[in-house]
């Protein structure tokens, strides 16, 4: 399995537009953030976990031809304001099969009406077929999927686990019964947004807290912001067996 790291940063990228914070100024890759998202490769099978407002970019940026499927976290725009770009996929494949919690697809129904309407379409408009995601285990390419659910604040979201990886972005509170789905990892991928507390995100603190809870074998930190800092100073104080992600990181498990 390779995973590809298309966007680790938060919901405004890495630099915010007009920002003069040196991180944002910051001439370092490794401090260029999209929006966050992943790329999950196995067999002949590419999924895409969530597509921000950056998909056309990062599906250009990394050379994909084909998808699978899109696996919704939630319903957020850095999360989901990409969908219309899935339209070069559709021509070439017919219907993308997308993968949410219902309350998600009435969010994407909404906004992308064109999308999901029953009626004549418009010339060009792409379509998909809707697998609802409840919090049990559900097939993606042949693969067990396992859902991990949370709270972003108090919004409800499911992270994924995908044999021994595990992703996990936008949560701030998870249950045991959750954790426990997250035993024996190879490597666990989960959201570190900055230094000080944040009221829907873990902060840098509590997500170490929570891969030492975890016990993977690797981890890695995504969707962070540039109050997190630089990149290399970041790293510098990380436990040996956790990476700060960054756009275009590749990882095989």
């Amino acid at each position: 399995m390779k995973i590809t790291f298309l966007g680790t940063g938060t919901s405004q990228g890495i630099p915010i537009i007009g920002s003069t914070h040196p991180v944002c100024l910051s001439e370092d890759t490794k401090d260029k953030r999209l929006r966050v998202s992943i790329l999950v490769e196995w067999n002949d099978y590419t999924f895409v976990v969530d597509c921000g407002p950056d998909f056309r970019q990062q599906m250009l940026r990394a050379n994909v031809s084909k998808i699978d499927g899109i696996i919704f976290t939630h319903e957020h725009a850095d999360h989901t304001m990409g969908l219309d770009d899935i339209r070069p996929f559709f021509f070439r494949q017919g219907d993308i099969p997308l993968y949410a919690h219902q309350r998600v697809f009435k969010a994407l129904e909404k906004r992308f009406d064109y999308i999901f309407t029953t009626k004549k379409k418009y010339p060009g408009v792409p379509s998909v077929t809707k697998n609802e995601v409840k919090n049990e285990p559900f097939l993606a390419g042949k693969l067990n999927v396992i859902p991990v659910e949370g709270l972003h604040y108090k919004l409800q979201v499911f992270g994924y686990r995908f044999k021994e990886f595990a992703y996990l972005t936008d949560m701030k509170t998870i249950a045991d019964d959750e954790v426990e789905k997250l035993q024996n990892l190879e490597v666990l991928v989960v959201n570190a947004l900055r230094i000080e507390p944040h009221i829907s995100h873990f902060n840098l603190e509590e997500a170490l807290k929570f891969i030492e809870r975890v016990k993977p074998k690797r981890a890695y930190l995504t969707h962070i912001s540039h109050l997190l800092g630089f990149h290399n100073e970041v790293q510098q104080k990380l436990p040996d067996n956790v990476f700060l992600a960054y756009d275009n990181l590749q990882i095989t498990i």
